[in-house]
């Protein structure tokens, strides 16, 4: 797992699978961490990393329902989970799927001596809204990010000039419509939000893989609306976006092109 200190009071942490990352970010006394790693020797890393920063973790935030990014609770299991509204709907009405996805993970991975995942108590939180943090009183922004999938909150914390989109603006992984309904419509349009924020933003982590600069996230960004307005246009004759056209991304291609024939024919 890699650990970027990003800002005195923002670290970022990319997991070796994915390069799904995690977000610690700090106000005073208190602490946020946004999404999570995936193997158990980096989520224990997690906590360390964050005693040792002397980073408080007054709770965790989620950007999505899907199980590889709300791990936090197997690294803190006793602080809360806060998430967007649509995304604490969606953990509601499918309790125990992330861990029987993080068990077919593990199976698949060898992985064992994992403890179970509990989603309990989760906190909805109100989308569009605020979070305040800290003695200061800072707030980060919550912004609609559905598309992906049905769900989706992005975190934007304008005291660092940070924006956590989830699983957008990836400089490692092509625009993907989940089966959990996503959508290329809803997609493009949080891509439209995203861009208002990412005006505002010096540093843009997605989902899966490194921060960015706002001239690169722009670039996938525009890069991202190309290949969902051909995507919807000419299907599986769709270019993918450079630097994102690797076997894997093909075969994520070849799925959002049966995802988008399966919402049109419905």
């Amino acid at each position: 797992m890699k650990v970027l200190a990003v800002h005195a009071d923002l670290i970022v942490l990319i997991s070796r699978v994915w390069q799904t990352t995690c977000t610690a970010v700090r106000a005073g006394d208190e602490g946020f961490v946004i999404d999570s790693p995936l193997y158990p020797d980096e989520l224990e890393a997690l906590a360390s990393v964050l005693e040792q920063a002397r980073f408080p973790v007054s709770g965790l935030l989620a950007t999505h329902a899907d199980w590889d990014h709300v791990l936090g609770r197997l690294a803190f299991p006793d602080a809360s989970l806060g998430c967007g509204e649509s995304t604490a709907r969606r953990l509601a009405a499918e309790p125990g799927k992330p861990q029987r996805e993080l068990r077919a993970f593990d199976d698949e991975h060898y992985v064992d001596d994992r403890r179970p995942l509990g989603l309990a108590a989760v906190q909805s939180l109100p989308v569009p809204g605020r979070l305040s943090m800290g003695a200061e009183n800072r707030e980060i922004e919550l912004h609609p990010a559905d598309g992906h999938t049905a769900d989706g909150t992005a975190f934007f914390i304008p005291w660092l000039g940070t924006l956590v989109c989830g699983d957008y603006l990836s400089p490692v992984e092509i625009p993907t419509m989940s089966p959990e309904g996503g959508s290329p419509h809803a997609y493009l349009a949080t891509l439209e939000r995203l861009r208002e924020l990412v005006a505002r933003a010096d540093t843009i982590v997605p989902g899966h893989g490194r921060p960015l600069d706002r001239a690169q996230a722009n670039r996938i960004l525009d890069e991202d609306v190309a290949y969902l307005e051909a995507l919807r246009a000419s299907g599986l004759k769709a270019q993918l976006p450079t630097g994102r056209r690797t076997g894997a991304q093909r075969r994520i291609h070849a799925e959002n092109v049966a995802r988008l024939q399966g919402i049109i024919s419905q």
